[in-house]
């Protein structure tokens, strides 16, 4: 039975959980770190009788490893009686896990998904799935109870959710959506994409969600070295159906990839402190600049979900959203004068990135749809990493000053 805080009569506040959650040493060697196992085949005693693992798309010791500790982190009790991994599931991206709830729906079901999201989740649905699935989309924004109501219906299937949303850092009110769902449509599943927040700052399961999700990718590797996604359930019998899916479909995580992200998770609390505490001052700081218009952040008063954010996460992450002064011209001055910052997708490293929505992660949207959630051609998307925040701050001012000819507001910072 693997060493597991969940069930010790004294719960583990979480930074002690990522470095132990569901985890043992190695029976055999008594390694530390849960070793890579790369063989693809476990030899049987006899037909059938074997020690769990038969083949490694269906069970793999390192993959298991990752699972379970994702799935402690977001509060699940399953035991390993129940579910091998403890309803935690990796696979090959963020995608390839969104395919597999997709997969759990039958042809022609509603879904009802948040109006701002990334841009691989509406392709997925719209171009993808709409088309081979017939699933029906309805494209809410669902920051507005209101609005939720009006959509989820006793035929919705799905409800997909992203809080904080990408780019534009709307908050979405879990457990309001929760009861919603559970009155109005008992049959659907609720899904949260909590890859902006990390486990470390918001928790879905515990607001009344089925599953969450992950891109992997980001914050939990966080070395922007390995590309893989997860879900996690706290309900057996909805693991019981993720695995099926998982080990049918195929597009599992591999054993690399799956050490990579569960050693990136062993500094994830520490991590998110910094990434949350530098945004927070960077953010701050950004609002008080000339060249910038408007500074999109939930941890800052001036956002419109606030207060809401400060009930349902205990941190706001690394990722804020910023509006220069001007047009594209700006924009692209903006992103071509800064040094630290690097010009990329992805998010969620160690090391600060910057992109352009409109033209990078959310070129898959229509202009239309864009142009309607604000994703305009003067949004810029910070991913705040972990190096001295001063160093960012000069950063961001000299692109700041060559893109709008402006200048710091604050004193002893160098431009």
């Amino acid at each position: 039975m693997p060493h597991d805080p969940a069930h010790n009569k004294a719960p583990m506040h979480l930074d002690t959980q990522v470095i132990h959650a569901g985890q043992k040493p190695e029976p055999i060697t008594g390694a530390v770190m849960p070793p890579i196992f790369t063989t693809s085949t476990y030899a049987q005693k006899s037909p059938g009788e074997h020690s769990g693992f038969e083949y490694s798309r269906s069970h793999n010791p390192t993959r298991y490893a990752l699972e379970r500790m994702l799935a402690r982190l977001e509060g699940s009790k399953i035991t390993e009686g129940q579910d091998a991994s403890f309803g935690g599931f990796a696979f090959s991206s963020g995608l390839a896990a969104m395919d597999c709830v997709c997969e759990m729906l039958t042809a022609g079901d509603e879904v009802v998904c948040m109006d701002d999201v990334y841009g691989g989740t509406f392709r997925q649905f719209t171009r993808v799935r709409e088309r081979s699935q017939g699933l029906k989309l309805k494209y809410v924004d669902l920051t507005d109870l209101k609005q939720a109501a009006a959509a989820i219906t006793d035929k919705t299937r799905l409800i997909w959710v992203e809080t904080p949303t990408n780019p534009t850092l709307k908050i979405v009110d879990l457990a309001g959506v929760a009861a919603i769902a559970r009155t109005q449509a008992p049959k659907a599943l609720l899904v949260c994409d909590n890859t902006f927040a990390s486990p470390i700052n918001q928790r879905p399961l515990e607001h009344g969600f089925d599953i969450v999700h992950h891109s992997a990718t980001k914050y939990l590797g966080g070395h922007s070295d390995v590309v893989g996604g997860m879900l996690a359930t706290a309900n057996a019998e909805l693991a019981a159906r993720i695995r099926f899916h998982q080990n049918a479909v195929g597009a599992v995580m591999g054993p690399f990839d799956a050490y990579l992200v569960l050693r990136g998770i062993k500094t994830l609390a520490l991590r998110m402190a910094r990434h949350n505490q530098s945004a927070l001052r960077i953010a701050q700081w950004l609002e008080s600049q000339p060249g910038v218009e408007r500074v999109v952040y939930p941890g800052l008063p001036s956002h419109p979900q606030h207060a809401l954010a400060m009930r349902q996460m205990s941190g706001h992450s690394g990722m804020i959203t910023l509006f220069v002064e001007g047009g594209l011209n700006e924009s692209r001055r903006f992103l071509e004068n800064l040094r630290l910052f690097t010009l990329a997708e992805s998010l969620g490293g160690v090391e600060s990135l910057v992109e352009h929505p409109a033209i990078m992660t959310h070129a898959s949207i229509p202009p239309d749809q864009r142009a309607a959630l604000g994703i305009s051609d003067t949004l810029i998307r910070l991913s705040v990493g972990i190096e001295n925040p001063d160093d960012l701050i000069a950063d961001l001012n000299h692109a700041l000053a060559a893109a709008t000819g402006s200048n710091a507001r604050v004193a002893g910072v160098k431009a």
